[in-house]
């Protein structure tokens, strides 16, 4: 059975039409992985001999997500983020696998900054769950902007100790 993502992430429920055109009410649990293999007992074939029926089985193949990246437990995502929320930090909407949440940016984050949501990862046991990593992304405004345009070729040049000194006029 090939699921969605979102749908082995978050579980649901799916019926299946065998090849005898029986229907199966399939239950997938939340963290369901790819291989995995569910057990529907006494939803298989007649036994031996007119015995019970025995299991059914459905192997599990979860298809990859545009936007998240299953590592392990974890999660990994891309966050584009505006120079505004990089340099003066903030809550920003960030998306997961069960909806988005919010989250704060810390002031004077750099590009490539990884931030960590605890427990926003994949179902790995009855109570825990792995983590989402945040990769941030620093994006420009689509449009050109004049004033940020003019404000960064007046804002300095590095000195070669990391600061910032303003340039001098010629």
């Amino acid at each position: 059975m090939k699921l969605d993502f979102l749908e082995a992430f978050n579980g649901g429920k799916r019926t299946l039409t065998l090849p005898n055109s029986h229907a199966l009410d399939v239950t997938i649990p939340p963290g369901t992985r790819t291989g995995q293999t569910l057990r529907l007992r006494g939803k298989g074939g007649t036994g031996i001999g007119n015995g019970p029926p025995g299991d059914a089985l459905i192997e599990v193949e979860v298809r990859p997500h545009a936007l998240f990246k299953l590592k392990g437990d974890d999660i990994h995502v891309e966050l584009p983020l505006s120079l505004r929320d990089a340099v003066l930090g903030g809550r920003v909407s960030v998306p997961t696998p069960s909806g988005p949440v919010s989250m704060a940016v810390p002031k004077w984050s750099n590009a490539g900054a990884v931030l960590r949501l605890r427990g926003k990862g994949m179902v790995r046991g009855a109570a825990a769950a792995g983590d989402e990593y945040v990769t941030l992304r620093l994006t420009l405004p689509a449009e050109p902007d004049a004033e940020l345009q003019d404000f960064v070729s007046r804002w300095g040049t590095a000195k070669p100790n990391g600061t910032w000194q303003a340039e001098e006029t010629l």
